[in-house]
Order: C-alpha cells, then structure tokens, then sequence
C-alpha cells in the first residue's frame, strides 16, 4: 500500500495543475469580459453624446425662428 502512494504523486499533482489552470482561465475570461464592457460602455456614451449633439443642432434652428423677431418690411417706394 506504501508503495502506491508514490505512484499517485504524479497524478495528484496533474490534478493540481489541472485545477490551478481551470481557475486561471476562469480569472482571465472575468478580465477580458471586463475589458469587453467597459469599452462597450464607452462606445455607448459616445454615441449617445454625438445622438445628443445632433438632436440640439437639429431643434434649435426651429427654437431660434420662433423666438426671433419678424424682419422688418422694406418699404418700397
């Protein structure tokens, strides 16, 4: 029985290694999804800011009409 332990070293440390890399991967994928998020998040405020910028372009030359005075009439004559 002694001398099967020996024997099983090799393998109890392959399973070591075989879990040490499983929680290394793991580790790494939460990292790269992170990475993945945030410069999707900036991306998104990016374009919802240049959204926004456009939208204020587009209203306020109709906010600017309303509010301006008439032009005066030329008089003619």
């Amino acid at each position: 029985m002694s001398r099967s332990l020996p024997l099983a070293a090799p393998f109890i440390a392959l399973g070591d290694v075989a879990q040490q890399w499983a929680v290394q991967s793991q580790q790494q994928a939460r990292r790269n999804a992170m990475v993945a998020c945030t410069a999707l998040a900036q991306r998104r405020a990016e374009r919802d800011e240049v959204d926004d910028y456009f939208a204020a372009r587009r209203t306020a030359p109709e906010a600017e009409q309303s509010t301006s005075a008439p032009t005066p009439r030329v008089r003619q004559g």
